[in-house]
């Protein structure tokens, strides 16, 4: 956990002050809404279909049991019960009143957790691997990047106001559980041949109307030259970024337009006047950053002990166990992933009471720290294994114990046509119904790992292009249709997802999605091949010859 100081305390003490006197003026009419807009957004508030909408930033994913607890209380106190966790590590509280916000912006504030920059056209929440930290996987913790470049562009006077809205995303795993190349930037920290630490740049990633996969354009930047070639990469877009244009605006068009090659030289030349300049990392400054994180005091544990040995006996437990926990870097110590999907509820949603019980276990079981991933999961990522047991009992009691994890019913979903004015259809109820069809857990092992991935607009806030399946709700005459795609994958290996054929109306997409799932398990060369790898070697036409022959 990143230790907050004092001026980060008295800065949003400030800025909660400062919006809730922009409140008042907007209660008052002192503001219409047009003018309370740009000014509501600076702080993460939209106005949705029904509501304001709060969304709140978790730095890197990373959250402290105190400020779970405190969100618990913010969606008693001033939403309905509950908070939506988003594939951009935030948390969204969708029914606040406005004359409360700036009470729950207050509140949240007190724990060091707000909403500055989960809008507008600036850099947003920077992302990465829930699991930083833990894994054995990693070269460093990618987190100490994260909060360099959050300290970085957080009220930047260059950057604040960019063509349009700016994501990076980092990993420093050798299996990307970021999704860094669909990011405007995406970061992979490794060592080069000298064992030094740098990263490999991407740009021009994203989704949404116009879906790109990232351009390396370096292979090693050295760790220290981080944030002098990070903003040489915002001023070339800046400057050459289209602002006529909202559709053409992201540095992705930009990249694609002038080609990586051209984009590359700019940057390169914008680096090279700068690169020396007071963006240089020194040690000094490194070190500082990572003294801010707090790890935790590991006790020397077996792998293996006999409290888990024996609760494995329990085939519950045992199936639990396969599914939701990981490899730790250190023995006697695992990773946890605790599914927010259980069959028949929204994807990512948790009530007030499962926030408090997962702050109330992590502190118990995991030294108080909760990791939030863009697969809409919630993540303990220090637990010893002899705690398992009581860990998952307690889960389970609270009903968060599903063993779900990558499974064909662990769908990630945006909130959609319920909530979202931007939305052309429903993706909630579409995700609820997909889970009931494979309900049936020993079903949904045998299928193994599928991700399927569902948005209600082009705006692909659930990533439907990089889903194994995606599903894109578009509006036809008035009503809600569905696009299907197959094959697309958000890891190392990121592609995007083909079109399997004409869209489906919204009764259809259940039963077509059972349909693409039985094609698969008779056309696998075996239980070993996975869905994207049965797609990879046949393509999309054997799944559209046979779904559309019954649709």
């Amino acid at each position: 956990m990143y230790a907050y100081d004092e001026f980060d305390r008295a800065f949003l003490a400030e800025r909660v002050a400062e919006f809730r006197d922009q409140v008042g003026r907007r209660l008052s009419g002192a503001l219409s809404e047009d003018e309370f807009k740009p000014l509501r957004l600076m702080n993460g508030v939209y106005l949705q279909l029904h509501a304001y909408m709060l969304r709140i930033a978790i730095p890197y994913g990373t959250l402290s049991a105190d400020q779970l607890r405190r969100m618990a209380h913010v969606a008693r106190t001033y939403d309905r019960g509950y908070g939506h966790f988003t594939t951009r590590q935030n948390i969204q509280f969708n029914w606040i009143k406005l004359e409360e916000l700036p009470e729950a912006m207050a509140s949240l504030a007190e724990v060091g957790v707000h909403g500055i920059q989960t809008s507008g056209n600036c850099i947003r929440n920077v992302t990465t691997d829930q699991w930083a930290a833990a894994t054995p996987e990693e070269c460093d913790d990618p987190r100490i990047w994260a909060e360099i470049l959050r300290q970085y562009s957080t009220l930047h006077p260059e950057f604040t106001y960019l063509p349009r809205k700016f994501k990076i995303a980092i990993t420093a795993a050798g299996h990307d559980r970021a999704a860094i190349k669909v990011h405007d930037v995406g970061l992979r920290l490794h060592r080069n041949d000298a064992g030094e630490l740098g990263f490999e740049v991407l740009v021009g990633g994203g989704l949404g109307r116009t879906p790109f996969v990232g351009k390396s354009i370096r292979p090693f930047l050295p760790a220290r030259e981080l944030l002098s070639y990070i903003e040489a990469i915002m001023r070339v877009y800046n400057q050459y970024g289209r602002r006529d244009n909202i559709y053409k605006a992201r540095i992705k068009i930009l990249v694609h337009e002038i080609g990586a090659e051209e984009f590359s030289k700019a940057v390169e030349a914008e680096w090279a006047a700068i690169r020396d300049g007071a963006l240089h990392l020194s040690d000094e400054m490194i070190a500082d950053i990572r003294a801010r994180f707090i790890y935790p005091a590991f006790a020397a544990l077996e792998n293996a002990p006999a409290e888990l040995t024996e609760a494995l006996k329990d085939s519950r437990f045992a199936t639990w166990h396969r599914n939701s926990v990981q490899t730790h870097k250190v023995p006697g110590y695992s990773i946890v992933t605790i599914s927010l999907k259980p069959v028949g509820a929204p994807p990512g949603d948790a009530t007030a009471d499962q926030m408090d019980v997962v702050a109330d276990l992590a502190e118990r079981y995991g030294f108080g720290e909760i990791r939030v991933g863009h697969e809409q999961n919630l993540c303990l990522p220090h637990v010893a294994q002899k705690d398992l047991p009581a860990l998952w009992a307690a889960l389970d009691a609270a009903g968060l114990a599903t063993p779900n994890v990558n499974l064909v019913n662990d769908i990630i979903a945006c909130p959609g046509l319920d909530y979202c004015a931007l939305a052309n259809a429903r993706a909630i109820p579409v995700a609820q119904e997909i889970a009931k069809r494979f309900a049936d857990l020993d079903r949904a092992r045998g299928v193994g790992r599928l991700h399927i991935n569902i948005s209600g607009c082009i705006n692909a806030c659930g990533h439907h292009h990089v889903g194994h399946i995606g599903i894109l709700g578009v509006e036809k005459n008035g009503q809600e249709f569905y696009q299907i795609t197959l094959g697309g994958r958000a890891d190392e290996h990121a592609q995007l997802g083909t079109l399997l054929g004409p869209a489906v109306s919204y009764e259809q997409v259940p039963g077509l999605i059972e349909d693409v799932v039985d094609t698969y398990l008779e056309l696998r060369a075996g239980p070993q091949e996975l869905f994207i790898d049965t797609v990879a070697r046949l393509g999309v036409e054997p799944f559209k010859e046979r779904v559309y022959a019954s649709h």
